[in-house]
């Protein structure tokens, strides 16, 4: 099992210290789920749910979508298809940048977001 439910029952938990809309039953109301079903994925006691469900929790509580789906073990849709179009030159990729540092993976999408080739 991933550390997805625990981490997400804590942050939840820590905004409705400051902030009653974050009750278990508030949130799984808002994106969609019965509160019985939330509770299990915060407890580890389901796995994480669909991509969907996910980003809809992740937007909820302020998080970063890209993060939450890691954190349950998936990969954004969309990633999915970058990476179908030229799979073994994004493995290649992703497997030498295992190991840089964070600046030099900044360095390299800065490069490319400027499209300084």
């Amino acid at each position: 099992m991933t550390h997805f439910g625990p981490t997400v029952r804590q942050i939840r938990e820590s905004l409705r210290a400051h902030d009653r809309r974050f009750s278990l039953r508030q949130v799984a109301y808002r994106i969609g789920v019965e509160p019985a079903y939330l509770s299990k994925i915060e407890r580890g006691v389901a796995a994480p749910p669909s991509e969907a469900t996910t980003v809809r929790l992740a937007k909820e509580l302020d998080e970063d979508p890209d993060v939450f789906l890691a954190l349950a073990g998936k990969v954004s849709s969309d990633l999915q298809e970058i990476i179908r179009k030229r799979p073994k030159l994004f493995a290649e990729l992703i497997r030498e940048l295992r190991e840089a540092p964070d600046e030099a993976v900044f360095r390299i999408v800065r490069v490319v977001r400027e499209g300084d080739w």
